[in-house]
């Protein structure tokens, strides 16, 4: 069994060999950003949050009705689930009387859902 002071010697060995790189990347990191794409990714990982972004992308817009229709939900779970994309940046909304019609906010959101099931079905592909 290899000791963990040797493993620990030889990681600031091969460190010290890439140190400009990892230096570089390291201060590349910023903590808002990456707190920022995590709450986004958090925010998509509800099934029921990515069928609305995956909607959202195919139909452009949609009230909140339609979305509870097509998720066999309520109208409060559907607005629920629509409240908590906007809050975080992923849809936008606008009233037309007593309607609530949602998008996506951009074409970054747009891309994201068309590369994310893009990846998905060549998973399945090669398996």
């Amino acid at each position: 069994m290899t000791s963990p002071i040797l493993v620990q010697a030889e990681v600031r060995e091969q460190s010290h060999l890439h140190s400009g790189i990892t230096d570089e990347l390291r201060s590349s990191l910023n903590e808002d950003d990456i707190l920022g794409m995590t709450q986004m990714f958090k925010a998509l990982s509800d099934p029921n949050r990515m069928k609305i972004a995956y909607l959202l992308q195919q139909s452009e817009e949609l009230c909140v009705r339609d979305v509870a229709l097509i998720l066999n939900s309520s109208v409060a779970t559907a607005s629920h689930h629509l409240r908590l994309l906007k809050q975080m940046d992923i849809t936008k909304s606008r009233k037309e009387g007593k309607n609530v019609f949602y998008s996506l906010k951009d074409h970054h959101i747009q891309t994201l859902i068309t590369m994310t099931l893009e990846h998905q079905k060549e998973k399945h592909c090669h398996g």
